[in-house]
């Protein structure tokens, strides 16, 4: 049975009311497929990938999007074309490091495929590094895995916790994953929906908080041990950014950025070696692929602040809710990474 989530315990983050599914599904159109890699031989895997499809045939009707490089200590493939054209036409995928480019080739040969003519492309994959519960160095991500997660994607609610990208991720000395949120916003054009998914694999345990709450201090190594992380490694953090809102590229980019609030929040200070990287895209508008003319519709710039406090928040609750849904785990060489125990959990909140 898959554990709680943060607002199963009680707790509830910021104002603004989430979604039904307090997901990034909840917003209209958005997909997302896991597979995940959990064996011993011949080599141990603890690792997987997660896809995120903006639109169902996104390679027919792209996306404005961009990016924000909170510290760069990581990758994310295909954010100078990103950057140029501010648009996004193809699924997005989420891996461990060493097999990044693996999936983005078949993120690539996946594009191909559908639109069913010769070209290019240039697809987003990003990264964290699972090294210390997966044998990174077997290469377990093959292309036939992202083609497994792309068949599955769909809408509804949002496996979490140990699950595809995330599944030997390390967060604030708990173990970490997959995680979503998402929020309400109201602007004077009406209400629009914010949907925000992490793989959380950052952070040290006595920076964690809880709603304003010192958890990490309380939960201490005595009462849940440390797994081994190498000298100097603090992780790193994918976030995507997901609204219905008609947003233009410039607009993406200051919504990816305001994910470092949320991140901050919780306990996350863009070390040097964590790889902190936010994607944000807009299905507000339509942006059919050959159009000889784009109508475009967006957001005045003070009708946005409504959404940076949901980007925040979201952003916030989805690590929250990462840490909440994965559950122990034992891998690469005897590692533990423990569950982050709902019941001290909800002590220190108390106190």
């Amino acid at each position: 049975m898959p554990r709680s989530r943060l607002r199963d315990l009680g707790i509830s983050i910021g104002a603004l009311p989430t979604g039904p599914l307090n997901a990034i599904t909840d917003v209209p159109g958005v997909l997302v497929g896991h597979t995940t890699l959990v064996y011993d031989e011949p080599r141990v895997a603890r690792t997987g990938v997660t896809v995120v499809l903006p639109r169902p045939a996104i390679h027919q009707n792209r996306v404005f999007g961009a990016f924000h490089s909170f510290n760069g200590n990581g990758e994310m493939t295909g954010m100078h074309w990103l950057d140029e054209a501010g648009m996004i036409d193809a699924p997005i995928a989420i891996t461990n490091t060493n097999d990044v480019g693996t999936v983005r080739d078949a993120l690539a040969a996946y594009i191909l495929e559908q639109r069913g003519t010769g070209g290019w492309a240039l697809p987003i994959a990003a990264e964290t590094f699972d090294g210390m519960l997966n044998d990174i160095g077997a290469a377990h991500v093959q292309r036939a895995h992202v083609f497994a997660a792309l068949a599955v994607a769909q809408g509804g609610p949002v496996p979490e916790g140990n699950v595809g990208g995330g599944t030997g991720m390390i967060c604030h000395g708990f173990k970490g994953g997959i995680g979503t949120s998402s929020r309400i916003a109201t602007t004077a054009q009406g209400n629009v929906t914010v949907g925000v998914l992490v793989q959380a694999n950052y952070g040290w345990r006595e920076d964690l908080r809880v709603d304003g709450v010192a958890v990490g201090r309380t939960i201490g190594p005595e009462l849940v041990p440390f797994p081994t992380r190498p000298a100097g490694n603090s992780g790193s953090i994918i976030v995507i950014i997901a609204t219905d809102a008609p947003l233009l590229p410039t607009q993406c980019k200051r919504l990816a950025r305001r994910a470092t609030v949320g991140l901050a929040r919780v306990g996350g200070y863009g070390f040097n070696g964590s790889g902190d990287i936010f994607l944000a895209f807009a299905t507000g508008n339509d942006l059919p692929d050959h159009a000889p003319l784009y109508t475009l519709t967006m957001l005045p710039p003070d009708e946005l602040n409504p959404l940076f406090r949901a980007a925040a928040d979201a952003t916030e609750e989805a690590i929250l809710n990462a840490l909440c849904a994965a559950e122990t785990m034992t891998g690469f060489q005897g590692s533990v990474a423990h569950a982050l125990p709902h019941d001290l959990l909800l002590q220190a909140m108390k106190r």
